[in-house]
């Protein structure tokens, strides 16, 4: 039997059947004449009344849909299923690993109309304890980003994450380069291994371990073109990336760079070993043309390329194997020609930057800190003190 409601309670009544209070409010007729009706329920007659009232402040707001039932959790959900299309399966993949294990479980059971800047404040410093800056950065927009979709479909008033601002995180492990002694004895080192022509190649050409991976034969050019105007010496055609699209990372990317005689002499030898990788796997090859390939003509990932490369320096003296990775060759390789004195116009060109700028910034703990050309030409110039002993 429902219960009759006392005075001054407005349009509230006693749900027999789903055993709950209903609040309701009548907000006047829409524009087809139809009766427009709010509701609110909850287990007593208080709770349903500040339900009604959070649902009146939402079509206040202009909210399509209540946000009691709307969690930071549905909003990370719905980006991640609705938000990423066109992202690179690795980035995809990526994403969702640092929205689960970063995001949903500290933050995705508030709902997300009580989501305060103060609650993200608190979710970043917290993370920053044990996170790099770079990944405060991608977690942040990740957050923000869902926010700003469920606010353009009027989930939620506004997006406070916005008005946060990423912390400083714990320091990643500084890139390091190999001294000449160390390049020398990993060049050594992995002959004889699968790795060596890519290792050669990656340290002789600072050339990108994406960039190596998606290397085909058809851009390589061991002969060079003698005939060419004027000759052209043994090359390659840095013109492709494992990116989605297939392009190297930049428009200056796209280089083709001489060949070391060192790199020459591996790619034969590559050229060889694969000849006979191709026949032992027989039916089982997958021709893809690369010259970087699995023992079957597959594509490498690049966690095959980091497995084969500490493999291959495992035995190699003065590198502990486990401290380095592959892309480290190519901060070698910009170490060593700094040492060398090569002017960082050339180094920036042979790495595929856009200008100086970018290879300062990538590798300034890699380049030569002391500009010594003026110096050594004043000394030239003037001499030393004669009256200094």
């Amino acid at each position: 039997m429902a219960l009759r409601r006392s005075r001054g309670d407005g349009g509230l009544h006693w749900d027999e059947n789903r055993q709950r209070w209903i609040a309701t409010a009548n907000l006047g007729f829409d524009p087809s004449g139809k009766r427009i009706v709010k509701r609110g329920s909850g287990k007593t007659k208080t709770e349903a009344k500040n339900k009604l009232k959070e649902v009146l402040r939402d079509h206040e707001d202009g909210l399509a849909i209540a946000p009691t039932n709307y969690t930071v959790k549905d909003a990370m959900n719905d980006w991640l299923a609705y938000g990423l299309a066109g992202l690179d399966p690795s980035t995809l993949a990526t994403t969702m690993l640092l929205t689960e294990k970063h995001v949903i479980p500290s933050l995705g059971a508030r709902k997300l109309r009580d989501l305060s800047a103060e609650d993200v404040d608190r979710w970043l410093a917290t993370k920053a304890k044990t996170l790099s800056t770079r990944t405060l950065q991608s977690i942040h927009s990740y957050l923000n980003r869902a926010v700003k979709r469920a606010m353009a479909r009027d989930k939620v008033k506004r997006n406070v994450v916005e008005l946060c601002s990423v912390p400083q995180g714990r320091a990643g492990r500084p890139s390091k380069a190999l001294t000449f002694a160390q390049a020398d004895a990993v060049l050594r080192g992995a002959e004889g291994t699968s790795m060596h022509a890519y290792i050669v190649l990656a340290l002789l050409t600072g050339a990108r371990t994406e960039e190596l991976r998606a290397l085909t034969w058809g851009h390589v050019f061991l002969k060079g073109k003698p005939d060419a105007d004027p000759p052209q010496p043994p090359h390659i055609a840095v013109w492709r990336s494992v990116r989605k699209s297939g392009d190297t990372k930049t428009r200056k990317s796209r280089r083709t760079l001489a060949l070391p005689a060192r790199c020459v002499e591996a790619l034969w030898q590559q050229f060889e070993d694969q000849g006979w990788d191709r026949l032992a796997a027989d039916e089982k090859w997958e021709e893809h043309g690369l010259v970087f390939s699995s023992a079957v003509g597959k594509p490498l990932d690049a966690a095959n390329v980091r497995r084969a490369f500490r493999q291959a320096l495992k035995d190699v003296d003065g590198i502990d194997a486990d401290e380095w990775t592959p892309r480290e060759l190519r901060h070698s390789f910009v170490s060593l020609l700094s040492d060398r004195g090569v002017p960082l116009e050339v180094i920036s060109r042979l790495v595929g930057h856009s200008g100086t700028a970018v290879t300062e910034e990538v590798y300034r703990k890699q380049i030569r800190p002391v500009i010594q050309t003026g110096a050594v030409a004043m000394d030239g110039i003037f001499g030393t003190d004669p009256r200094r002993p």
